[in-house]
């Protein structure tokens, strides 16, 4: 792994990565010798969740390049006092991943989501970027007893990027568990990503986006799968904060 100064939120390490920065490194990995990095776009539900599990705490660590996904994460560092550049949020990251495969004429695969959405997100990269290559594409609807046979087509369709969505902690942990059989020179992890870029969610207006309320227009759009992650999370991910701001402000660490 590369040796970059970090930010520690929460007992893990943010790196200083710009959007620009970050696809930048990303692509550069992409041309560089063929080695597995992963890149894990974190935010506050993935910050309380692995405080109780030690698998996802070991891949949150283990990841190559850690950006905030989501202005709870960059707000907390802010109030820290130790500021990170900006918000990388996942499906931003992606697309920002995909306009550039397309130039640099890379292979893509696509794991995760219902099959017409992720089928769908395959004819839109393909039409839209024609640089790009769709190395292979599944839904993330499998059983663990799939997941050799799975791991062994992601590597021989020998893809540049592999984007992963689906929840947390299966991406991280899954991710990790198989990097280096996957053998892709990036893994992103991207969550609901697929839904919204296939055109099956509709994305919170750009408004909502500068005020931070994105999760509350991703709460509305779908109550029932995410009341607890954003209702419960977000109390934690406040305390948590709180306590570490005034941590930080009396010079206790």
């Amino acid at each position: 792994m590369e040796s970059r100064p970090r930010t520690d939120i929460l007992e893990l390490g943010f790196d200083h990565e710009t959007m620009r920065s970050a696809v930048a490194r990303c692509v550069s990995w992409c041309r560089g010798p063929r080695a597995s990095h992963i890149v894990l776009t974190a935010n506050a539900a993935i910050l309380c969740m692995k405080r109780r599990d030690a698998e996802l705490d070991r891949a949150c660590r283990a990841a190559d390049m850690v950006v905030p996904d989501g202005f709870s994460v960059v707000w907390a560092a802010a109030l820290a006092g130790t500021p990170l550049p900006e918000r990388i949020a996942g499906v931003d990251f992606m697309s920002e991943l995909v306009a550039a495969a397309g130039r640099e004429r890379l292979r893509v695969y696509l794991l995760g989501a219902r099959r017409e959405v992720v089928a769908k997100l395959a004819e839109r990269c393909e039409r839209d970027f024609p640089g790009l290559t769709i190395a292979g594409f599944r839904d993330g609807y499998f059983k663990e007893a799939d997941h050799p046979a799975i791991v062994e087509e992601i590597h021989k369709s020998r893809a540049d990027l592999l984007f992963v969505g689906m929840p947390s902690p299966f991406k991280e942990t899954w991710c990790e568990r198989h990097r280096a059989a996957l053998d892709v020179p990036v893994i992103v992890g991207v969550g609901g990503s697929f839904d919204v870029l296939g055109g099956f969610i509709q994305r919170a207006p750009r408004w909502v986006q500068r005020l931070g309320m994105e999760w509350f227009w991703r709460l509305c759009m779908e109550p029932r799968k995410l009341w607890k992650r954003y209702l419960v999370t977000n109390t934690e991910f406040l305390w948590l904060t709180a306590k570490l701001v005034t941590r930080r402000r009396l010079g206790l660490g």
